[in-house]
Parts: C-alpha cells; sequence; structure tokens
C-alpha cells in the first residue's frame, strides 16, 4: 500500500512539477499528515524532490528553472559584455595570478585572455571549461556548493583556500551597485567569496555591464574604496561615472 501511494504521488511531481501537502491530504484522505510528509521526506532522500514550505518541488522541474535563467543572463547584453572583456583582457600579465569571478561576463574574458603563462583561480565552473582550451595557464577550481543558477561554487574551505594564496590580479563580477551600497551580489556564500578575495588581492578589477549600476542586492562584498578599478561598457550613466571617478576608481 504505502509502495503503490509512493509511486502516485512520483507520478504526480511528474506531471504536476510542484506538489502541495494539501493536495496530497485531499488525494489521500485515509493518510495522516505525517504519513504523507514521511512520503514527501523519502522521496527527497532519492533525490526525487526538494521540499519547500507547504509540498516539494520536482528536482527535474527546479534543473529547468535555472538552466534557463543562467542561460537568459548568458544571452543579454552580449556585445556589452565581450566589450568589457576585451578591455580587460588587455589587462593580462604574463606569469601573474589572477583569479576570475563567476559570471558570464567572465566566460567572455575567460575567452579573451591571451594563451600564456599564468596562475588563474577561479570559483566559476563554466569560466574553468573555458580556460581549459587553452594550453598554458594553470587553472585551479575552487571547492564548494555548486550553485546551478549561477554556475559557482562557494564554500567554507574555498574561504581558507583564498587566504593561502597571493593573487596579483581579481576580475569580479558584481550583480549591483549603488553609491550607497557599493558592490553586491545576491548570496550569502558568493558574497565571503568575493570579500575574501578583495581583501588579499593586489588589484582588485569589477567587470560589470552598465544595466547593473543602480540596483542594490542583498549582499556588499565591498565599497569603492576597495576597488581599483571599474570596467564597463558605453551605456553607463554618465552621474554614475563621475561618482566612480571622483571616488579614485579608475574607470574604463
Amino acid at each position: 500500500m504505502k509502495e503503490e501511494r509512493r509511486e502516485i504521488i512520483k507520478n504526480m511531481f511528474r506531471t504536476k512539477g510542484e506538489v502541495k501537502l494539501k493536495e496530497l491530504e485531499e488525494r489521500f484522505p485515509n493518510c495522516s499528515s505525517m504519513t504523507l510528509r514521511r512520503d514527501i521526506i523519502s522521496l527527497e532522500e532519492e533525490g526525487l524532490v526538494k521540499r519547500t514550505r507547504g509540498g516539494a518541488v520536482a528536482m527535474h522541474n527546479l534543473m529547468i528553472v535555472t538552466e534557463v535563467a543562467y542561460h537568459k543572463r548568458a544571452a543579454a547584453n552580449v556585445s556589452a559584455k565581450e566589450e568589457i572583456a576585451a578591455k580587460a583582457a588587455k589587462l593580462f600579465e604574463q606569469g601573474c595570478s589572477l583569479f576570475i569571478d563567476a559570471g558570464s561576463t567572465m566566460m567572455y574574458l575567460a575567452e579573451q585572455l591571451p594563451d600564456e603563462y599564468c596562475s588563474i583561480t577561479t570559483s566559476g565552473v563554466n569560466v574553468s571549461l573555458e580556460l581549459m582550451k587553452k594550453q598554458y595557464p594553470i587553472i585551479t577550481l575552487l571547492g564548494g556548493q555548486l550553485n546551478k543558477s549561477s554556475l559557482s561554487v562557494a564554500g567554507v574551505n574555498s574561504t581558507e583556500y583564498l587566504t593561502q594564496i597571493n593573487i596579483d590580479i581579481a576580475f569580479m563580477a558584481s550583480s549591483g551597485c549603488t553609491t550607497e551600497s557599493g558592490f553586491t551580489c545576491g548570496t550569502y556564500t558568493e558574497c565571503g567569496i568575493k570579500k575574501a578575495v578583495i581583501k588579499c588581492a593586489r588589484k582588485k578589477i569589477v567587470l560589470m555591464d552598465s544595466t547593473k549600476f543602480g540596483k542594490n542586492m542583498p549582499f556588499t562584498f565591498a565599497n569603492f574604496d576597495e576597488v581599483d578599478t571599474v570596467i564597463t561598457d558605453s551605456g553607463i550613466d554618465p552621474e554614475m561615472a563621475k561618482c566612480i571617478r571622483d571616488s579614485g576608481i579608475e574607470l574604463l
């Protein structure tokens, strides 16, 4: 009886993608809420669903959502991102130690960097795959939990590792920037990685397209006085450009 019920529940998730506990209670009126919660927990342990408030979401549904979210960002403002990456690639120094942040703009940077000897540490899975096409760079991919939305990895061990290496140039991505909050990102774990890099890097360079200025994300990873250079596209608001330069930051 239990196996039959759980198979029916699996089919509900396959069909609907998301199922609420209330729906299960209506579908199985002879079962207690606790029993149905245990069914959901069992499916989660099998890796089929992820519990949410009041129910659960099928993992295949979550994977589709996050994949679409990343590809939408990667396909947005492509010409601006290529313009930014081209400017950043000119700052490359042979034999230096680089950090390249996660993000679609950073993938374009990885593509445009010269194939010369250097040491590159990155938190971006897509960035590391792009760098693998080159022969000479030594590539280190940070470990930690994978954020499927940004294709980045972050964790406690990653932060600890960053305290033990020297970084000549850090190319950082920022999801938002305001005069009040500085450079911001969307998750606490990624903020921890970015802060660790900012603290130990000799030169800090932020890459962001002009649409992100004026946006304020939840976590600040750097204030204006902690950044050396900002690279953006020609669409930046003149007032914001003036504010950045007045703060002593080089704007390219």
